[in-house]
């Protein structure tokens, strides 16, 4: 018993370290946004708080017009999360309850589009956008990310697990397919709906390239570009307690997100991987 213990004491002290060791990077840049100019470049590193975060906070925001690159960045994540979840449905409601022609070929057809991420395909893509007229507009900076192979794979595989009899018993009744679809497919699948809500904002928040590419006014960049302008803005050394205190505000709406969501998230990350 004893040995057991001291077994798990270990475990626990190795698994809170190496927490700490990921967490660090994090946990260094909250104190940095706290501290004064000079503070933020002393020697040793200070890993005290300060009483700075206020100000610094206040600084960004104001240098490069963070409200405006929040309500760009909200727009796209909520907007592209939405139409994705909703087309993957529909797409895995398909594959998995109507037979048609070329069904078997299709679908690993739309698997293979994974391996070509939107970085691969800039050119004709931006080309495209060109030939539309969206350039600089949120038609481009959405658009091209609306359609979701991992949200299509997601929810077919939930579907094939929800029994034939419910859908057999639901026509019975006289129920339509897209009935069958709205009032019981998609309330059941509420916790895949909230983890692939969570992992499609988190990663539409994070769009660096893309946006920068198609947009060439301040009034339509995002939030990561936003971050960039306060280091590039610096003429001299990079004030990175201001810098860190932006950060930090880019942070916080996908921390809240994954707060809010955190149970079905984690229920539907567990759900797929077999546990």
């Amino acid at each position: 018993m004893v040995t057991r213990n001291r077994t798990r004491i270990l475990i626990h002290f190795a698994l809170i370290a190496l927490a700490l060791v990921i967490a660090f990077p994090v946990i260094y840049a909250l104190i940095t946004s706290t501290l004064t100019f000079q503070q933020a470049y002393s020697y040793p590193p200070r890993l005290i708080p300060g009483n700075q975060l206020w100000n610094n906070i206040v600084n960004a925001w104001q240098r490069v017009n963070f409200g405006r690159l929040f309500i760009n960045s909200t727009i796209i994540s909520v907007v592209v999360a939405f139409v994705k979840i909703v087309l993957a449905l529909l797409a895995a409601f398909a594959y998995t309850h109507f037979r048609f022609r070329g069904r078997s070929i299709l679908f690993p057809m739309t698997m293979v589009t994974q391996m070509l991420p939107l970085p691969v395909r800039i050119l004709p893509t931006y080309q495209l956008m060109a030939s539309f007229h969206w350039i600089n507009s949120y038609y481009a900076l959405m658009f091209p990310y609306f359609a979701s192979t991992t949200g299509i794979l997601l929810f077919r595989q939930f579907f094939m697990t929800v029994p034939r009899d419910l859908s057999d018993a639901a026509r019975v009744d006289g129920t339509s397919p897209m009935r069958y679809f709205l009032q019981i497919l998609v309330p059941i699948s509420k916790t895949n709906i909230a983890a692939l809500f969570v992992i499609e904002f988190i990663f539409m928040w994070s769009q660096y390239l893309w946006p920068l590419i198609v947009t060439n006014t301040a009034n339509m960049r995002v939030v990561q570009i936003g971050l960039k302008m306060l280091l590039a803005g610096e003429q001299n050394a990079p004030q990175w307690n201001v810098i860190m205190a932006g950060t930090v505000i880019a942070m916080l709406p996908p921390l809240v997100i994954l707060i809010l969501f955190r149970k079905s998230f984690a229920e539907g990350i567990a759900m797929h991987s077999g546990k």
